[in-house]
């Protein structure tokens, strides 16, 4: 039975943190280098993410800098950012590449919220399908007599317990984002 909620535990936590990382990429009118970490440049016939070809900081709170520590990929580093879904035009001044990013209008912001809402109704069913396979494995080893039906109650309770409280979790990390989108 261990096994089933270290399972549950570890699945769910990897949906948090998958959630965590995806609204890190969205940006939220202020300069983040998580925007850029699913950009690919082709570096020498390898697609190799931006972090690891330059340096990138955050040089004022809507300014971001990438300084590549081999110039000669700068301009490719300049066409991965432009043929990305970025929507931010580089500007190359033969050492740096800055991205400006621009205010957020309030229709953009809406659609932001939405894509928020979106990615953590997606977070929730994930792991309510954690949930509904660990119902089932429990399931199986009290039908194989590994379990009583005792534990299988007390099972069932504690795996919902944890999706309630996980779900609880993706809630609160879905407002905290929609206030941050929401209040700049």
């Amino acid at each position: 039975m261990k096994t089933v909620y270290s399972y549950a535990d570890e699945k769910m936590t990897k949906t948090i943190n998958a959630l965590k990382s995806e609204y890190a990429s969205i940006r939220a009118g202020r300069a983040s280098a998580a925007v850029l970490d699913k950009i690919r440049v082709d570096y020498y016939g390898t697609p190799t993410p931006v972090n690891q070809l330059a340096a990138i900081s955050v040089a004022e709170a809507r300014i971001l800098t990438i300084q590549p520590w081999d110039k000669s990929c700068l301009s490719t580093i300049e066409k991965a950012i432009q043929t990305s879904d970025l929507g931010i035009n580089p500007q190359n001044d033969g050492s740096v590449i800055r991205l400006t990013f621009p205010p957020l209008t309030e229709d953009r912001r809406k659609e932001i919220v939405k894509t928020i809402r979106a990615t953590s109704e997606d977070s929730k069913v994930a792991i309510r399908s954690i949930r509904r396979d660990c119902m089932d494995k429990l399931k199986k080893m009290e039908k194989a007599s590994e379990i009583t039906e005792d534990d299988l109650k007390e099972g069932e309770k504690q795996i919902q317990d944890k999706t309630d409280k996980y779900i609880k979790d993706i809630d609160a990390i879905a407002s905290d984002k929609e206030k941050e989108i929401m209040e700049i």
